[in-house]
Formats: C-alpha cells, structure tokens, sequence
C-alpha cells in the first residue's frame, strides 16, 4: 500500500483508524458469503463509522465527510474495501461515491441541497442511468437512445435503461439522455416521478452492490429546468467528470480485496503441511505467492500515478485511468484466483469467502466498459501520440536498417 510516509499526517491518522474500524468493527458482522447485508445492519454500521469519524472519506467536511482530497483517496479506499461490505458502510460505494464526486462539481447550490446533502450523508442512495438494451449505449455511450426533448418549460425523457446498478431502493437516478441535436444532456429524476419505473431484476454474480442491477423505464417522465444537471447538450462532457474517478476507485475498494485474499491465502500456506513441507516452502506456492504480490503493488502504484493525475491534468487522468482499470481488474482477479489455488478445496467453498469474492470482482472488466473498449480507447491514442510525434520532427523509427555483407 502507499507509503505512509508520503501521506499527510491527518489522511495517515484516518487510514489507521478506518483499517481498525474495518477489521474490528465491520468484519464482524459481514453476512455469509454470496448474502446480501440487511439494511438495519447497514444503518447500525453507518452509525458507528459516523462516531468513529470515518464515516465517507472522499466527501467534503461541509457536507459530513472526512475531506479527503483524491489523490489520496487510495489507502482509504484500500482499508474500506479490505471487507466487501466496507465501502457501504463507509458510503463510499459505487454508485453513490461516484454521483457525489459529480454532483460536487457540477451541480448547482439548489441541487447541492436537494441531492447532494442526504446522499452524501448516507441518508439515501442513488443511480446512474446510462447503460441501455442493444443496439443502445454501453461501452459505447455514443449509441444512446433514451431521448429528451423540449414540450413547453418541460424536459420529456423516454427510453429504457438496463443494468443500473443501486436503482432498487434509489431516491433519484442521473439520466443520461439524447437531445434532438444529437448532444446529449444529464437530468436529475427523482424516483418518485411517475414517469421513471424500476422494471425487471437482472441476477448478477456479484452482491454487495446495494439495490441491484435492474431495468429502468422512462415513459414520459417530465422534468423541470432545475432538474438539468451541467448544461444542456454537455452531458458527454460533464459524464467525465464521473467516469475517470469512478474507474479509478472501483480499483481502490478491490484492491483491498484482493490483499484480504492474499492474507487469506499466506495464513493457510503458513500453517498447512503437504509432502513434508510447509505450503509456503513449495517452489510452486512462492511462485503463486510472489506473482499475487506484484500484482497488488503494480496496481497499487499506477493507482496512486492515476489519482494524482486526475487532480492535475484531469484530461490525462481520465485516459490514464483506462490503463489502471484494465490492468488492475485483471491483477486483482488473478491475485483471488491464486488464493483460491493455495487454499484448495476450501478456496470453492463457502467456508472461505474467496469464491464469492471471485463474482464480485469478475463484472469489473466489463462494468465502466469492457477492458476491450479500453484496450482499443489505449492503442488508438498510443498510435495518435506516436503520430503526432513523428509529424513535429521525432525520426521514424520503424524501418529495418539494411547491413552491408561483411567481405570474407
């Protein structure tokens, strides 16, 4: 994990609280394996972390948060998600982390108070609305369907959303939705509005996720001005402002869960014996061991290259944030996929929690886009960069030199 040198004293002094907060108070109470955490649970635990002042470390002190800015959110993040159901309990949980990072910059005051407040402090959750059925928008958000138009001082939305992860039990949904003019805009629906339905349950592998992952139906939802969130027409934009984090901190919270697993697994190779040996003494459990520790701390590393970026260079965060997604939701995976090798049959089971961690952490490589849109958003801009390069004066460096034959 980062080097506690590096921190703050004050973002240091809540990592070591949130880690003993985790570990002593949350872990304790996790359901079993595969079962979802009941809301009063939830409440209770929401509760404790307010009193112990590590309650939603990425939100502003104005709004209940611990302030803490994002380059540093990764050993927080990290400690949270050491236990699957930390982020919730912490509200530092996809989707609402990253709705109020967004509503953090764009929103307006009104709309600070009317969403950003209660959601910020726990007291409600939230969705984004972006991912629809085929041929609609999903890796490709440029293939947006739902449509919003202008009747009078009203917005009309219509269209069919999928896959809206938290929408069961949500208090308001941030649509996206299509202009007449092909720009596409961000409207803030409260769920209560007779024109947005929360349709069928889609039955995922992954569970800490509260409220699922249903449909969600617009059928002449209307909106007023106020529920605008950004500009008209700048959705696409202003969806970055969500996009790049909200990749990037899905990375910190399964990271803490991949080193979970990797304690999980070092602990049974300390005390397992097989062929005379220690498990830990066999050259082929090192290898799994060694591999899982350069997965951890390569990932570790271009998350805290990504989250400092994002802050400075919001633009080269965003794309540098593709590369941390694709990497670290495949490290992080083989890191669990090794712990269940080194714990064997017990690895399968539910008497360990790694088999269900294996369903949380293997929708990652295809939520926030799947690694092969990004992995073709990274080659397209490795080729453009290189061409750019080459036409400002960068010699060619991509033809075979002919050698002379040396005489005999």
């Amino acid at each position: 994990m980062n080097d506690a040198a590096a921190l703050p004293a004050e973002v240091e002094d809540l990592r070591v609280r949130t880690r003993a907060f985790i570990r002593e108070i949350v872990i304790p109470r996790e359901p079993a394996p595969g079962e979802r955490m009941p809301q009063d649970v939830r409440d209770e635990l929401m509760a404790a972390a307010r009193e112990a002042a590590v309650f939603a470390p990425h939100v502003p002190v104005e709004f209940g948060g611990q302030g803490v800015p994002l380059r540093h959110w990764s050993p927080i993040f990290q400690e949270a998600g050491y236990s699957p159901i930390g982020p919730s309990v912490l509200n530092c949980m996809a989707p609402d982390e990253g709705n109020v990072h967004m509503l953090e910059l764009i929103a307006t005051e009104e709309q600070k108070r009317r969403y950003l407040a209660p959601l910020a402090a726990g007291e409600v959750r939230s969705c984004f609305g972006m991912t629809e059925p085929h041929p609609g928008a999903g890796s490709d958000p440029a293939a947006l369907q739902t449509t919003v138009v202008r009747r009078g001082d009203r917005w009309v939305i219509n269209g069919h959303k999928r896959f809206i992860s938290g929408a069961i039990g949500a208090a308001f949904c941030i649509v996206m939705a299509r202009n007449e003019d092909g720009g596409a805009t961000m409207l803030l629906v409260d769920m209560d509005n007779p024109g947005i339905r929360v349709g069928e349950p889609i039955h995922t592998v992954d569970r800490y996720i509260d409220g699922g992952h249903p449909h969600v139906y617009l059928e002449d939802c209307e909106v007023g001005d106020d529920a605008v969130l950004g500009e008209v027409g700048e959705g696409f934009r202003h969806a970055q402002v969500r996009l790049g984090p909200a990749r990037l901190t899905h990375c910190m919270r399964w990271l803490g869960l991949a080193r979970r697993s990797l304690d999980i697994a070092l602990d049974r190779a300390e005390t397992r014996e097989v062929f005379g040996s220690r498990l830990n003494e066999l050259g082929i459990s090192q290898n799994l061991i060694a591999e899982s520790v350069i997965d951890l701390e390569t990932s570790d590393a271009i998350i805290t290259k990504t989250a400092g970026l994002l802050e400075s260079d919001p633009r080269a965060g965003s794309a540098l944030s593709s590369i941390a997604k694709v990497h670290c939701s495949e490290a992080i995976y083989r890191v669990i996929d090794r712990a269940v090798q080194l714990t064997g049959g017990d690895g399968v089971s539910d008497g360990l929690p790694l088999a269900q961690y294996l369903n949380e952490v293997r929708p990652f490589r295809i939520y926030d886009g799947t690694n092969e849109t990004h992995k073709w958003a990274i080659s397209r801009r490795a080729s453009g960069h290189r061409r750019k390069e080459i036409a400002a004066g960068e010699p060619f460096r991509g033809e075979a030199t002919v050698h002379a034959e040396e005489p005999t």
